[in-house]
């Protein structure tokens, strides 16, 4: 079974460490504050201009005043910060996040990301997406592992208009985890109940495959 996103969401939470500033995309990145262990401590930072999210509302803690960068009511935790989303990018350009995770509608097996544009369509446009591949060393993507007609987003070469690039290491999809390195992507986990064969068919891109490949714990 593919992953639902909340299981992404789980999953990308496990990644995160103690003292970690962390900067959610939209989308399912931002449902994993939901899921950061009671006996950890993070610091969720939003490019509109929070430091230290709490979790989403639930409906008597809702305030329309207080929206995080994709538009979604939030919380503060204790001690969060309000600012211009000009320190905001500061922050992000001069390299204080430690782990990023956003969306995207491809990977490469470059390490290249194509998140922000898709020809011809409407959408809601790149945000601070560059900001933030070009700024963190750290990025997670979590995605879809393949199109809702079955083509891989997982390729040899991005199609789409380019985020940024060489700057992914780790693509969480609802399928598997991989690692890219050398050109290749490395499948490292997979989801419970997926067979390596379905990865291996869905996965445009080069890919290792080791001879253990255990399934994703939550």
């Amino acid at each position: 079974m593919a992953l639902s996103r909340e299981q992404l969401a789980q999953r990308v939470a496990q990644e995160f460490k103690d003292g970690y500033y962390i900067n959610l995309g939209i989308g399912i990145p931002t449902l994993a504050a939901n899921y950061i262990p009671d006996d950890m401590e993070v610091i969720l930072q939003s490019e509109n201009g929070i430091l230290g999210l709490g979790p989403f509302p639930t409906e008597d803690e809702i305030d329309a005043d207080l929206i995080n960068a994709g538009k979604q009511t939030v919380t503060l935790a204790p001690g969060a910060a309000l600012f211009s989303s000009a320190e905001s990018f500061a922050m992000i350009r001069g390299g204080h996040v430690d782990l990023t995770v956003l969306g995207a509608f491809e990977v490469d097996c470059q390490g290249n990301i194509a998140s922000y544009m898709i020809p011809g369509k409407l959408i809601k446009g790149m945000g601070g997406a560059m900001d933030l591949v070009a700024g963190a060393d750290n990025i997670i993507v979590t995605m879809t592992h393949a199109s809702k007609h079955g083509e891989s987003k997982l390729l040899t070469e991005c199609t789409l208009p380019l985020t940024g690039k060489a700057c992914i290491k780790r693509v969480l999809t609802d399928l598997a985890l991989l690692d890219i390195e050398d050109g290749k992507f490395i499948l490292r986990e997979r989801a419970p109940g997926v067979s390596v064969e379905e990865i291996k068919a869905k996965t445009a891109g080069a890919l290792i495959v080791p001879d253990h490949v255990p399934e994703m714990q939550f």
